[in-house]
């Protein structure tokens, strides 16, 4: 499978999620319940993939600082990226005008 084909298959993944949360937001539903357990479903799902990882749960115990702080990075690279992209396009993505100056 080539890069292109991995970009690919991970932003349609990606995309996938969203348009269940975008499905899940709505009248009964406030998107940010949806956007905590989009949060929740995330840890739970990384702390079953790096659990796996392990013989036993003293070690996977003595790796808990070095995943947690793995995982908080790549989130915050990832979100600097979604509020810049957000910033950039506001009026698209939001459909409102910046504030005139005061």
């Amino acid at each position: 499978m080539s890069d292109t084909d991995k970009d690919k298959e991970f932003y349609e993944m990606a995309d996938a999620y969203i348009a269940l949360a975008n499905k899940q937001s709505n009248s009964k539903v406030h998107p940010g319940k949806v956007s905590a357990t989009f949060l929740y479903a995330a840890a739970r799902f990384n702390t079953f993939i790096v659990a796996s990882g392990f013989e036993s749960a003293d070690d996977f115990a003595s790796k808990k600082e070095e995943a947690m702080d793995y995982f908080m990075e790549e989130y915050k690279k990832m979100l600097d990226e979604h509020f810049a992209d957000y910033q950039n396009n506001f009026s698209t993505y939001i459909g409102k005008q910046n504030k005139a100056p005061n």
